[in-house]
């Protein structure tokens, strides 16, 4: 009887990917190093000028806002026509998809400075998008410096990303895989981990070095782990899913609704984010508090703090959002969902039981985790703001449950779609989720078929809606967070 010859030592892998590694460490350190230097550059220019602004009288705000808006869309059209002639789109989702890892580089500047207008000005969005843009331009930027191959400058832009998000938020691991995890719904590349994790971690102790200040949260002593308790949060969780979508639903509706005035009067587009900066001064004056303006980052942390929450309180934030980026100002998208998943969670938790601080850590992890489709980069985000493993139990069910509710949509229209969430849904693989279709799968529409024969019907017109399909999401959504 002849036995099987023992396994050949294959030492070529082992070195290969030992080399890989080493490679990695210098390529995606030098990112982080160069991203750290960009982001932090920002973040001082946009602490100072909010700082000076930040205490204006109402009156103020119907002065400073429309200016900022023209100021904004002057800001945007000279970008627009500079990426036209480039032949490049100003995409972090087009960067890696279909550019090779190519951004352009002669208007990296644009977006940031809008944004310091928008927020020092009072317009309602985030501080991450002109960061994680700066990651993806400057890591762009080193893969071309090195001469590197499409599918290098590719994992070398997500390093870049990754290095903007956890050099803002002071997550570095959380960073690192939003970075990652925000390219395809449902599908995560693993080889870009390595190299994204690094390229975070660097950046995030650069920004340290230069001074940028970071907060973690301390949530009120929690129960010992039980089943009733971690039920309740993933109710919490579902609810703040249907948050999400309200959140997403209306920037998009807002938008759209910019984009078909100005077809059909054919307003000069610079005049559309004036328009907006005039709506926001309106809303301020008439019916929402001036706390919803800018970052409203103190909001969040008096949620977190377990100070009492309105009911309306999310919808308020999310109305001026939506009028903000909605109209054509610049701003990042991510810290409006910490805030508007803090006062929601917060607001809601005394419905089922729980504590208001704990009902905000919550609620922003599963916001997060809905409306950017990233639920893992949202639980590592909670773990490392929030800390404790049995919060951090909470916090997981949670998210994944906020992910699920909000169906196939998401605040970032080029998003790729990798699988559907849901057995019973179909889902053409690799479209942009602003541009797909979610339809019921065959399965589903086969049962219901044998169902309708037998007599059996759910609702009236089951059946006409089922054969049909649903869209999760209209199509022909521009992106405008990149």
């Amino acid at each position: 009887m002849k036995l099987p010859s023992a396994p050949r030592i294959d030492l070529l892998e082992p070195a290969v990917m030992l080399a890989t590694v080493l490679q990695w460490l210098v390529l995606a350190s030098l990112t982080g190093l160069v991203v750290g230097c960009g982001t932090s550059l920002f973040l001082h220019a946009l602490f100072f000028s909010t700082g000076r602004t930040q205490s204006m009288p109402l009156w103020a705000y119907w002065g400073l806002l429309p200016l900022a808006g023209l100021a904004n869309g002057l800001l945007m059209e000279y970008a627009r026509r500079r990426v036209e002639a480039s032949g490049l789109k100003d995409s972090i989702f087009a960067a890696v998809h279909e550019q090779g890892g190519r951004m352009p580089w002669r208007t990296l500047w644009v977006k940031p400075v809008a944004a310091v207008i928008t927020l020092a000005s009072g317009g309602s969005a985030g501080k991450e998008g002109p960061c994680s843009h700066l990651g993806a331009s400057l890591g762009a930027a080193v893969g071309r410096m090195f001469r590197l191959n499409a599918e290098l400058r590719q994992r070398i832009v997500a390093c870049g990303v990754s290095a903007g998000f956890a050099s803002v938020f002071g997550t570095p691991i959380a960073g690192a895989l939003y970075g990652v995890e925000m390219l395809i719904i449902g599908r995560i590349r693993h080889d870009f981990l390595f190299p994204a994790l690094i390229a975070g971690v660097t950046s995030y102790q650069v920004s340290k070095a230069l001074g940028i200040p970071y907060e973690h949260y301390a949530i009120d002593v929690l129960p010992v782990f039980s089943e009733p308790l971690f039920l309740r949060t993933l109710l919490v969780g579902m609810l703040c899913g249907l948050v999400a979508r309200v959140f997403v639903d209306l920037i998009y509706a807002v938008r759209n609704a910019c984009h078909r005035l100005q077809a059909r009067w054919n307003v000069w587009p610079p005049l559309m984010p004036l328009g907006g900066g005039l709506a926001l001064a309106l809303l301020v004056s008439l019916a929402i508090p001036t706390d919803y303006l800018g970052l409203s980052l103190p909001l969040m942390d008096r949620a977190l703090a377990g100070e009492a929450m309105p009911y309306a309180g999310f919808l308020w934030k999310t109305i001026l959002v939506a009028v903000t980026l909605g109209s054509g100002f610049y701003g990042g998208i991510v810290t409006p969902q910490f805030v508007i998943g803090a006062v929601a969670g917060n607001a809601f938790a005394h419905l089922f039981g729980i504590s208001p601080s704990l009902g905000a850590a919550v609620g922003l992890v599963s916001v997060v985790a809905a409306a950017s489709n990233t639920p893992l980069a949202a639980i590592l985000m909670g773990v490392e703001l929030f800390g404790g493993a049995v919060g951090t139990l909470y916090a997981a069910g949670s998210a994944i449950a906020a992910y699920l509710i909000i169906g196939h949509r998401s605040v970032y229209p080029d998003q790729r779609l990798g699988y559907a969430k849901s057995s019973w849904m179909r889902v053409r693989p690799d479209i942009p989720v602003g541009q797909e279709k979610t339809h019921l799968s065959y399965g589903l529409l086969k049962s219901w078929r044998q169902m309708r024969m037998r007599g059996w019907r759910l609702w009236p017109g089951a059946d006409r809606r089922a054969g049909g399909g649903r869209s999760a999401d209209g199509g022909g959504r521009n992106d405008a967070q990149s």
